[in-house]
């Protein structure tokens, strides 16, 4: 039995790095309306943080595409199916946040 791995993780480091960042930057956010700043710098830091996220969610698709699908296309129809299902269905999601 072969242990399968995600098709992220050859670059696992550098999302754990990115996620970090972001998370940083919620936090700041949060200290930001606690101390009542100015309504334009947090939305300014809010765009930042999204697109971050943004960032993130195309690599995650992208790993997924390269490596999910694609090996579900070596298995066959049924299962080459369902992984580009999957991906719209995700693509779908990110279109709409």
């Amino acid at each position: 039995m072969t242990e399968h791995h995600h098709g992220y993780i050859q670059r696992q480091d550098d999302y754990l790095k990115r996620l970090k960042r972001i998370e940083g930057q919620a936090r700041g956010l949060q200290r930001m309306v606690e101390e009542e700043k100015y309504c334009i710098d947090i939305l300014t830091q809010i765009a930042a943080t999204t697109k971050a996220l943004q960032a993130v969610s195309l690599g995650l698709l992208e790993d997924h595409m390269n490596h999910c699908v694609v090996d579900a296309a070596r298995q066959g129809d049924r299962e080459a199916q369902e992984k580009v299902k999957e991906a719209v269905d995700a693509i779908s999601r990110l279109v709409r946040s």
